[in-house]
């Protein structure tokens, strides 16, 4: 498919192409920023400034207003939308030459890896946890301040309030245990480090239902924003009303209930591990003190409960541990814990997954 075949459907409409002053002045901003605020990744503030300033740049008329920058890589491009002020130093600016920086193709042009998404081409594996992890990075460098913001009926904090919020959540929750240095090494430069970091904290299941989990949740939210869309063409039909309106409820519960239980995979898998590791009593003091402060990373709602009865449980057996290092010493191995409890059930990923899952329970009627 050509690239102006692909971008009609996309809704972009080029307007004018920038400037190379403009395109410089881009450049320049980006590389300085990235460069002052991650030195420890070895980037190179003369030859990130050459290489974004080689990028082709337009203004578009988008189909969806909220867009205001879009990287497309078939054509190298970034497009930013007519309302978007570039000379600002915005985080989808930064967030979408990030996906420049990162993406890694083959001598004909092919793409083979795009940071922390495996086969970008195809059905992406991985997408919604790079686009979090290039989020927090853009969020990172352009100093934003945390937020406590609410989503689909659960308070987050976040760096990132309007974009990938929930993701965003869940990914620096992650990089809580791991460390933002493998994640942001493997978004940059698309190796296993985070990967293989993740899975030494966890186990390479646990690894990847996280992030296929973490790819379903942001599927559900673009279909929901679809159907929420779908309420500008209701024309006052009052059944229509009636019927988006429970999809929209539905979607709300099933992005709830699928942030929640990657929320508790990590809770679980996580701190069971680090529990196992404890062998003498100032491991138990720092395990005490990462388990307090992880309250004030996660999410919740009105009906949650999972972390203070996990915090609970935990508690219990690590006093447990305690005690037996205060009469035998410091130990290598005590009855580790296995994370083998349900937490919920899991959310089925697939094309069209929450139309179909409508369809299934009867919620979506047909067209009126």
């Amino acid at each position: 498919m050509k690239v102006d075949s692909v971008l009609r459907k996309e809704g972009i409409e080029i307007v004018k192409t920038l400037s190379t002053l403009e395109v410089n002045q881009i450049a320049k901003k980006v590389s300085d920023s990235l460069c002052e605020s991650f030195p420890e990744y070895d980037l190179n503030r003369t030859d990130l400034f050459i290489s974004i300033s080689r990028i082709k740049m337009y203004t578009a008329k988008m189909e969806d207003n909220s867009c205001k920058a879009k990287y497309y890589y078939k054509d190298s491009s970034i497009y930013f939308n007519v309302n978007f002020d570039i000379a600002y130093m915005d985080t989808a600016l930064l967030h979408e030459c990030i996906h420049f920086i990162q993406e890694l193709k083959d001598k004909k042009g092919n793409l083979l890896r795009f940071g922390l998404c495996d086969s970008p081409e195809g059905k992406s594996y991985g997408l919604a946890l790079n686009e979090a992890s290039v989020q927090l990075m853009a969020s990172s460098a352009s100093k934003q301040k945390c937020d406590l913001v609410k989503y689909y009926s659960i308070h987050v904090p976040s760096i990132s309030p309007t974009e990938y919020t929930l993701e965003c959540n869940l990914v620096n929750q992650l990089a809580y245990f791991t460390g933002t240095y493998p994640l942001f090494y493997s978004t940059l430069y698309g190796d296993n480090l985070f990967k293989n970091t993740l899975i030494a904290k966890t186990d390479e299941k646990i690894y990847h239902e996280i992030v296929s989990g973490l790819d379903t949740l942001l599927e559900l939210e673009n279909e929901l924003s679809f159907v929420i869309n779908e309420l500008r063409y209701s024309n006052g039909n009052e059944n229509k009303i009636r019927r988006i309106n429970k999809e929209i409820e539905y979607g709300k519960k099933l992005i709830k209930e699928n942030f929640f239980n990657i929320q508790n995979k990590i809770i679980l898998n996580c701190f069971t591990n680090e529990f196992n590791n404890i062998k003498n009593l100032a491991d138990a003091t720092a395990f005490k003190m990462k388990l307090y402060q992880y309250k004030n990373l996660i999410g919740y709602s009105d009906d949650y409960t999972f972390y203070n009865d996990f915090y609970c449980s935990i508690m219990n057996e690590l006093e447990k541990k305690i005690e037996y290092i205060k009469e035998y010493g410091s130990i290598d191995l005590l009855g580790s814990l296995t994370p083998g409890m349900a937490i919920v059930p899991k959310v089925k990923k697939g094309l069209s997954l929450f139309k179909r899952i409508l369809v299934r329970l009867g919620i979506l009627a047909k067209e009126d």
